[in-house]
């Protein structure tokens, strides 16, 4: 007996050593070599290449100081010009707002151009580079290194001077796009020390940032400048733009750091946040430590390849997809709500920056396997901005709710959660904020939809849009009612989410207009891009009823007939005179996968027993609209949901129905995928056989015994299940029922 309890001690040991050994194996792993960027900086992606850690409150990037749509996220890649490195900015989300406290070092006499550019540098992509937390470019003009790194809610900037006169701006005044500073205040505490803040307009509604920063070197001198902030509309006084210069006398190669902390509460918030994560006066310790965090979350899930384009898109996608939500507390908790009071969290974090539209497809659904504990803090942050602002939130950050795009998209996060079992939240107070939400009569049509079955077309916007997305969003309360035992709420949730039925014209064989007498619209044609539609047209958006996918191929005629409307969608090609949209890019004829509506359909053809197309058509989508250069999106990144669509496809699946606890299979990328999961356990993708030709799935294998499902469970991969997928050139055989 004791012999085998010593076996038995030896063989733990053994285990635990392995473990270990693994686990350092990920940590110690440079997956940051793998990240780019730059990626999404030209053409319509609209990133920006600066520093910031997952989910970090400071986003540290330059800016080139000109307004414009292609200068949303204040960088882009085309341009020649930094006119300042500002501490917030928004990830490819076609909106311009941000650039808060915005930092500018030179040396004189300075270079200063009329407004809007103001004081800046000539730049060159030679004197450039970035890595994940990390961005250093040469100031060519004043031949200044600036290098920059960032903690969660701390931005570290280095600057290396020449021997010279020199100063650094702090330019509050400076405001791009929908952005315009209201008033603010920059106070020198003494040598090395300022503070303030910036509060401002644009797209998200009374804004405030307040910040603390600190110069390793004392300044010589100071200057602060002021200008009225004038209300354009009635042509009173607002407010106060500040612009202060601090001074120095530079040597060769002199150094001198700026820690600046940032927060939505105070002053004393932001000296609490510095305090606590940027203490010291060593630029490379942040630096380390940003690419350690970045390490250990891009390391969760481990792919294995020899092409190193696609190990960068990989991770530079798994990289984009950790840049939002933002966190949006201070250390202590503190946190500036939409009610604009001051709040606090007990024991949670809370989060900003929603892009709901958009991130509720993919992205968030893949937190529930990377990040269940921020996901659980995400909730929180919702359920908070529902006790604070009365409904949930839309598209919100910095306390701000912008109502930018359509659906409440907060919901299927929430539900989504509460089906996986993830967090602690309260899930009466949800279903409750849920089912608020959701009633909200004079909200954006939805006392329509209640009353028709779907918006009347004259009597509101957007109204097909609108009509098939509340249908979504109440077919996920109508899940979490029944789970939770409240069948009369379940059953009507669910009538509601049928509503999608009424749109259908089956003269035409789509989603069409209807007005207040149920009749649809005149002159419809699928390929137009109307008001009637958000961000698509009608061939686009006939497909958005995730939750019932077979109650959508009913109404269109049969498997058959849906299936040779599939093929349309990817065939019926644009014209060359069509002038289309600027969010219609990456075409596949009708498909658009530049714009989210188009995401899950290259998924459907699973359904109707025609895997090989969504096979072929993934691995084009993978291989020709995701590539390692800066104009290699085809669309906005909109917060990590472009990002994420490729991270799931890569692994060889993807949650058509983001509440449906199941994952559609398409096709790998990669020999060998490994996902590390909270619960300790490993799930595992394997494809020997996969390359750019080897595309198609002959056979798939789960724990080593063949499998007959088109689709992947949740529970299957939260078990640390292996996949096998036997790779060939020509398409397979339908391996599922």
């Amino acid at each position: 007996m004791l012999i085998l309890m010593k076996q038995i001690f030896l063989l733990t040991l053994i285990i635990c050593v392995l473990q270990g050994c693994a686990s350092e194996k990920r940590l110690k792993a440079d997956y940051v070599k793998y990240v780019n960027p730059f990626i999404g900086t030209d053409f319509t992606g609209n990133t920006y290449p600066g520093a910031q850690v997952p989910f970090g409150m400071v986003q540290l990037s330059p800016d080139n100081g000109l307004p414009g749509w292609d200068r949303i996220a204040g960088y882009f890649y085309p341009d020649s010009t930094i006119a300042g490195f500002s501490h917030t900015h928004l990830s490819g989300t076609g909106a311009g707002d941000l650039y808060d406290i915005s930092f500018m070092p030179v040396t004189h006499p300075v270079k200063e151009a009329p407004a809007p550019l103001g004081i800046h540098s000539l730049f060159s992509h030679n004197d450039e580079a970035a890595s994940a937390g990390y961005y250093r470019v040469l100031l060519k003009d004043y031949n200044i290194n600036v290098e920059l790194t960032a903690t969660e809610r701390c931005g570290i900037q280095k600057y290396t001077f020449p021997k010279a006169d020199a100063s650094v701006y702090l330019n509050l005044a400076k405001a791009m796009n929908w952005d315009f500073t209201t008033n603010s205040k920059i106070e020198v505490v003494d040598s090395v020390t300022i503070r303030g803040y910036r509060y401002s307009e644009g797209w998200a509604r009374g804004q405030r940032i307040y910040f603390v920063s600190k110069f390793s070197k004392p300044f010589e001198g100071y200057k602060l400048d002021t200008t009225s902030v004038i209300n354009p509309a009635d042509k009173k006084w607002m407010g106060t733009a500040y612009v202060g210069r601090f001074d120095f006398t530079t040597q060769q190669n002199d150094e001198i750091l700026v820690r600046t902390a940032i927060s939505g509460v105070s002053m004393e918030g932001a000296e609490k946040n510095l305090l606590a994560e940027a203490s010291h006066e060593d630029f490379d310790r942040y630096h380390r430590e940003a690419a350690d965090r970045w390490n250990r979350e891009l390391g969760k899930i481990e792919v294995e390849g020899s092409n190193v384009d696609d190990l960068t898109n990989f991770y530079t996608a798994l990289y984009h997809s950790m840049l939002a939500p933002t966190i949006y507390s201070d250390v202590d908790g503190g946190y500036y709500g939409p009610d604009k009071k001051v709040h606090q969290t007990d024991g949670w974090v809370n989060y900003s920056t929603f892009s709901l539209w958009d991130t509720y497809r993919a992205a968030h659904p893949l937190f529930t396997f990377t990040q269940p504990q921020r996901v659980n803090d995400m909730v929180k942050s919702f359920l908070a901005f529902y006790d604070q602002n009365g409904r949930l939130p839309v598209w919100n950050f910095f306390a701000s709710e912008t109502d930018m795009m359509i659906g409440y998209h907060s919901v299927p996060v929430i539900v989504d959660a509460y089906m996986k079992g993830i967090g602690d939240f309260n899930a009466e107070h949800a279903l409750e904020a849920c089912i608020a939400t959701a009633n909200m009569d004079d909200y954006r049509g939805i006392g329509l939809y209640k009353s028709y079955g779907y918006i009347p077309y004259e009597k509101e916007g957007e109204s097909v849009s609108k009509t098939l997305e509340y249908a979504f969003d109440d077919y996920c309360i109508s899940l979490m009612a029944e789970k939770m035992g409240k069948k009369e709420i379940a059953e009507t949730f669910r009538k509601r989410s049928e509503n999608y039925r009424n749109l259908y014209n089956p003269e035409s064989g789509f989603m069409q207009p209807r007005d207040e007498k149920g009749n649809f619209i005149d002159g419809f044609d699928a390929k137009e891009y109307t008001t009637h539609i958000t961000e698509s047209n009608g061939w686009q958006y006939f497909w958005y009823v995730p939750q019932n996918i077979e109650g959508l191929i009913g109404l269109t005629g049969g498997t058959d007939r849906f299936a040779q409307k599939l093929d349309s969608m990817f065939t019926y090609a644009p014209d060359a005179k069509d002038d289309l949209p600027i969010f219609s890019t990456g075409m596949i004829g009708q498909y658009a996968h530049g714009n989210e509506p188009s995401h899950h359909v290259i998924y459907l053809f699973n359904a109707v027993k025609q895997p090989w197309k969504t096979q072929e058509y993934t691995a084009k989508v993978m291989h020709e609209l995701y590539l390692n250069t800066p104009a290699g999106l085809c669309g906005n990144e909109d917060c990590g949901q472009m990002s994420a669509w490729y991270v799931f496809s890569a692994m060889g699946f993807y949650p058509v129905n983001p509440n449906g606890l199941t994952y559609e299979i398409g096709t790998p990328l990669f020999p060998k995928v490994s996902m590390q999961l909270a619960n300790g356990k490993t799930f595992t993708v394997t494809a020997p056989a996969v390359s750019r030709e080897n595309k198609y799935i002959q056979s798939v294998k789960v724990n080593g015994k063949l499998y007959d499902k088109s689709y992947l469970t949740h529970d299957l991969i939260l078990s640390g299940a292996s996949v096998e997928f036997t790779m060939g050139a020509t398409p397979g055989p339908v391996w599922y029922k």
